[in-house]
């Protein structure tokens, strides 16, 4: 028979070890680089100037997110599957959303008329999702 000392320390020892692994599951980079994802943001802000370039605006600032979303390790494997999976952690998910939707409609469709005030409020769900994500851009 197992001294019952024994057993309790065995199971002590296996579930330090569990959680211990759950806990590494659950731990995400806690900032994305700042200097990196501030370069970035700003160079899709300057093709706001012209209303041609509006498009890759709404395209370069999609991608941005998508880039921030695999560096905090959000599971899935398309970008639409990573939205959802971080959907709790952002704000302002409908507009990160209507950012991503936009910015399928201009890849996918022809002749896509962009207003300004959907282009502004694409970038503005991107930014606060990028923020969310770790990335304080201004």
């Amino acid at each position: 028979m197992i001294d019952p000392t024994i057993g309790i320390l065995v199971v002590i020892i296996v579930l330090a070890g569990l959680a211990l692994v759950a806990g590494r599951l659950r731990t995400r980079p806690k900032a994305l680089s700042l200097d990196y994802f501030q370069g970035k943001w700003t160079e899709a802000q300057g093709y706001c100037k012209d209303k041609t370039t509006w498009p890759l605006a709404v395209i370069n600032a999609d991608k941005l997110l998508d880039e921030a979303l695999k560096r905090r390790h959000v599971k899935g494997k398309t970008m639409g599957e990573r939205m959802v999976s971080a959907q709790r952690e952002l704000s302002d998910n409908d507009g990160a959303w209507f950012a991503h939707k936009l910015r399928n409609r201009l890849v996918h469709e022809a002749d896509v008329k962009l207003k300004e005030a959907d282009v502004k409020k694409a970038l503005l769900g991107i930014r606060q999702a990028i923020r969310d994500l770790g990335a304080n851009i201004k």
